[in-house]
């Protein structure tokens, strides 16, 4: 994955794997069973990259494969399962060799491939292929779905090399203090938001840039304890010189070698990984009954029946006799277990066909830890929901249904129920593209009454490929809900599916209102912003409507269910770093790449955007009022105009002069290096690095990167033909010659961000703007007419140009820009996907992580689908996949608050039917009326919003008309729509501080 067109389509995926993933490309792995978890782990190494993906299977598809294997057709049934999902995989990625393999699974044909993945296989056949890829060094997996469970397996051999066992960038702070002492004491410089390092106990640091101990730049890794937030302790620094100033500590990740036992051995002294102690009787149940269905279905011929009180019965025996378990059997589980193993559910095979694909991309790229060596999964709390245990073998019984596999485990009238649901989906990206595939298996709105809306506003785009399943090369640019709906069609027919491309926002609250909201039955949320899921909640809690909301960030993902009356609102995160730091750190003290991009970020937009967009104003109107730093900008705009790209190229060597040698000089004329802010303590100390002047040198790559990027953008935004021959512009760079730097003498550089902005000369006097800005403002005038009149003059005269992630120009740019900076002030540079990663501020995305949460979110769909009303049912989920662990608890209740003399939940509210006996809407003070009719409450003040329509305070003539109005003649006097449903807030007499905002809202229905 080396090219550029690689990186724009895996870049997300990148920043999970890392280096790694390029061994994808040369990898071939082996998927058998192609049903349900083997689709998902198919698919999942197919969109990654994988370099040849083999599939095998000898059973033909039925119609009941349809509700979760998800690459079959309705023409499909009746065809080689593997043959017929290779032809869908081909196309999902041209870049992967996919092919289909029907006939037995022999030891030469085992040979070729570093991963085998087994899904749907008897135990037989695990064992001996275990013992040959254990034996061969070939990476074995095994996953299997059944019912409402699930397992998975990993043997990795014998001496298997994990290079990076960790997600994220190793840490690194920079050094305020070094003692010499045993152990010496490194005192870390606090980021922006005061946390501190990153630092654990036992990891492995080295050192650079320090000055004064300069015996610690270039040691071999040491190992740190921490001792608090900003101080870490090293070895012994007792005889090293003393510390001076700067320097850098970095984390060092050293491979790592584990061992595995082979699945012969590992079924009978397992080693099962858990996310606590408490889940691992459970766990060890779950394999005593895994292993004990294999034996049924070996012993009967056939799964056990769905509901079949006889064979659980029997399975539990199995599992009795097994006496493989560990500690006591939990007969309860393996019950349950038996009662649906016959299911099949896409939710179940998504969870376990991902978290497989996780393990077997970690074979490839040797890249987090593996599972060590068991991982059991369940979601049998589906079978505690009111009614479920009622359900009888006859309920659950197959009907030739392509949902059989489902009613296989929730009977048949919950299948109807499912078909008449009304969802909304906000977002078709990973998350939403995973959501929309699993409820076309599920039937989710197939019947006659049912509806699924999905919005997203965005287009697809290449990088969306690697990992949203339902878009291909041929819909790049297309709406992505108009392309996503379309293919939930494809899926299944029956699905009743509408596309919109609106934001579901203030702005749409016409569209997306009370009809629309108090008809659905649930939401679902696959948004990118913190700001648009707390919108979604707020809708959510305001109709009382069931939310789902999914998160991922790389290996990393989360679901969390918000039900009506029973669970809290979801728990609104801290608002994200947007990506800005103090102004002064960025322009004089920068300490980290962080600083130096956003910088970049800022130099990019302050070069190639702004003065456009100032110019073209200028052009059209000149009239307008202007401010004098914004008419000097235009000036220099226009004096600087290039003739061709020649004159781009000595724009941009000028450039680089005055930001990488003449205004670090300036600084260091101002604070040189040896500066003291007062006697004995050095101005370039702790959280202030020392920079130096860059000199230009036409032969260094960064320099010239910088160059022919800058010229380029320089050009385009002129409108002068661009040119990449970086022999051309080093032959134009080798004859520029700059007059030598000269240093204003007395310019004030502000040191703290109150001073930002003081940079005149000190003493000298500010002279008024009025006579300058008439000057300046009458030059222009002139130039303008000159370029009207020109033939030459294009209009606009200037092309803005904003930043975006994915040109490759602009991350140039930043990534030169940013490094040359770092240069400056001695902070190791970042790669091209790094800065990348950190300038468009993208969050990390793979395949795994977005289907598994998909899959977790949907099992709690079913619950809300159920009108389940016992909160001990549902689970919020944590999914770590670069460690193989899955966390689910109960979510928590709503908070309660007194008011009034009573206790009210947050979900709680007053309704009222704003109709008087007339008929006609209700003015204010049949409301208070209310209110202190049926609560006994003395309003003092009635707001919508910040519109205040009732106030106390006021004098008699206004309560008097206040009173009178009708509920929406205010709003519609302050230019708000006229709504069929108000919320008020009120304010009532007697009321105590802390009933300041807690308080039922009051939701007035208009006739």
């Amino acid at each position: 994955m080396a090219s550029s067109g690689e990186e724009g389509l895996y870049s997300r995926q990148l920043y999970v794997l890392g280096g790694g993933a390029r061994r994808l490309a040369g990898a071939a792995a082996l998927v058998s069973g192609l049903r349900g978890t083997g689709a998902q782990v198919a698919a999942a190494l197919v969109l990654a990259g994988t370099g040849r993906v083999v599939l095998h299977d000898r059973g033909a598809a039925c119609t009941a494969d349809r509700a979760h294997q998800f690459l079959l057709g309705e023409s499909d049934v009746g065809q080689n399962r593997a043959e017929a999902s290779q032809r869908v995989l081909a196309e999902l990625n041209p870049r992967v060799v996919v092919a289909a393999h029907t006939g037995e699974l022999s030891e030469a044909f085992l040979t070729s491939f570093q991963v085998v993945v087994l899904t749907e296989s008897p135990l037989e056949e695990q064992l001996r292929i275990g013992d040959f890829c254990h034996a061969r060094g070939i990476c074995f997996i095994v996953a299997d779905a059944k019912g409402l469970a699930g397992q998975l397996f990993c043997d990795f051999g014998e001496h298997f090399v994990v290079d990076d066992p960790a997600e994220g960038d190793p840490a690194c702070a920079a050094v305020q203090h070094i003692s010499q002492g045993n152990p010496g004491v490194v005192t870390c410089v606090g980021a922006e938001d005061s946390r501190g390092h990153l630092f654990c106990n036992g990891d492995l640091v080295t050192f650079s840039g320090v000055e004064g101990m300069t015996e610690l730049n270039g040691q071999e890794p040491v190992p740190v304890h921490v001792l608090d937030a900003f101080r870490l302790e090293i070895g012994d620094t007792s005889s090293f010189s003393p510390y001076h100033r700067g320097g850098l500590v970095s984390q060092v990740r050293l491979p790592q070698v584990h061992s595995y036992e082979p699945l012969r051995r590992a079924l009978t002294e397992p080693q099962i990984q858990v996310a606590s102690p408490e889940e691992l009787p459970r766990s060890r149940s779950l394999h005593a009954a895994f292993q004990a269905l294999h034996a049924f279905r070996a012993e009967q011929g056939r799964l056990p029946r769905p509901r079949a009180p006889a064979d659980t019965e029997r399975v539990l025996e199995l599992a009795q006799s097994l006496g493989a378990q560990q500690g006591p059997l939990d007969e309860d589980v393996v019950r349950a277990f038996a009662s649906v193993s016959a299911g099949d559910l896409c939710p179940v095979a998504a969870v376990v066909g991902a978290l497989a694909a996780q393990e077997a991309l970690k074979a490839i790229t040797r890249k987090f830890l593996p599972l060590d060596q068991w991982l059991y999964f369940d979601a049998l709390e589906c079978l505690a929901l009111e009614g479920a245990a009622r359900l009888t073998e006859e309920d659950c019984a197959p009907r030739g249904s392509r949902y059989d596999g489902q009613i296989a485990v929730f009977g048949a009238a919950f299948q109807e129920q499912l078909g008449r649901q009304k969802y909304l989906v906000v977002g078709a990206g990973a998350i939403g593209c995973e959501l929309l595939k699993n409820f076309a298996m599920m039937g989710l709105a197939a019947g006659p009454d049912g509806d699924l809306t999905v919005t997203d506003m965005d287009t697809v785009a290449l990088s969306n490929l690697h990992r949203q399943f339902l878009y291909r090369s041929a819909d790049i640019s297309k709406p992505k809900s108009v392309v996503a709906a379309a293919a939930v069609r494809r899926m299944n027919p029956s699905v009743r599916v509408t596309a919109h491309q609106n934001q579901v926002g203030p702005a749409t609250e016409p569209l997306y209102g009370d009809n629309f909201f108090r008809h659905l039955d649930g939401v679902t949320s696959a948004l990118d912003t913190l700001e648009a899921r707390a919108y979604l909640e707020r809708r959510c809690l305001r109709y009382l409507t069931p939310l789902l909301d999914s998160g991922t960030e790389g290996p990393r993902g989360n679901v969390l269910a918000m039900v009506p009356s029973l669970t809290q609102p979801l728990v609104p995160a801290s608002a994200p770093g947007d990506g800005t730091f103090p102004p002064c750190t960025l322009r004089y003290f920068p300490r980290t790449i962080q600083h130096t991009l956003q910088w970049a970020r800022d130099e990019f937009e302050g070069l190639f955007q702004l003065p456009a967009e100032h110019v073209n104003r200028f052009m059209e109107d000149p009239a307008s009022p202007w401010q004098l730093e914004v008419l000097q900008q235009v000036r220099d705009s226009l004096w600087e105009r290039p003739r061709d790209w020649q004159d781009c190229v000595r724009w941009a060597r000028r450039h680089w002069q005055s930001r990488y040698h003449d205004a670090i000089a300036q600084l260091l004329h101002n604070f040189p290096p040896e500066h003291e802010t007062s006697p004995g303590v050095p101005f370039w100390a702790g959280d202030r690095s020392c920079p130096h002047p860059l000199t230009f040198d036409p032969d260094n790559d960064t320099h010239l990167d910088y160059i022919l990027a800058a010229a380029h953008l320089f050009a385009q935004a002129h409108k002068v033909p661009p040119c990449s021959d970086r022999a051309a512009a080093q032959t134009i760079l080798r004859s520029v010659v700059l007059p030598p730097f000269a240093p204003q003498e007395r310019l004030q550089i502000p040191l703290m961000e109150e001073q930002e902005g003081v940079q005149v000369p000190a003493g000298v006097p500010v002279p008024p703007d009025r006579g300058r800005l008439a000057e300046l403002t009458q030059v222009l005038m002139q130039r303008r007419q000159e370029l009207v009149g020109s033939e030459q003059a294009q209009v606009p005269l200037m092309e803005p140009i904003h930043f975006e992630k994915d040109n490759n120009i602009h991350v140039d740019f930043i990534t030169a820009a940013s490094n040359l900076r770092a240069e400056n002030y001695g902070i190791p540079a970042a790669d091209w996907l790094t800065s990348k990663r950190i300038a468009g501020r993208i969050v990390p995305a793979i395949i795994t992580t977005t289907a598994a949460v998909a899959g977790l979110a949907c099992l709690e769909v079913y619950k809300l689908v159920w009108g389940c009303r016992d909160r001990s049912c549902y689970r919020n989920s944590n999914l770590w996949l670069s460690d193989c662990l899955l966390l689910r608890v109960q979510p928590l209740p709503p908070p309660t608050y007194r008011y009034g003399g009573r206790e009210w939940s947050c979900w709680d509210r007053l309704e009222m039917r704003a109709v008087g006996a007339d008929g006609q809407e209700m003015t204010v003070q049949e409301v208070l009326d209310w209110l202190q009719r049926t609560h006994g409450w003395t309003v003092t003040m009635l707001l919508r919003g910040r519109i205040v329509l009732y106030d106390r305070e006021e004098g008699e003539e206004t309560q008097t008309r206040q009173r009178a109005q009708k509920l929406s003649e205010n709003l519609e006097d302050a230019g708000e729509r006229r709504q069929r449903e108000l919320e008020l807030h009120y304010v009532c007499e007697g009321e105590d501080a802390e009933a300041e905002d807690a308080r039922p809202p009051l939701l007035c229905s208009l006739p």
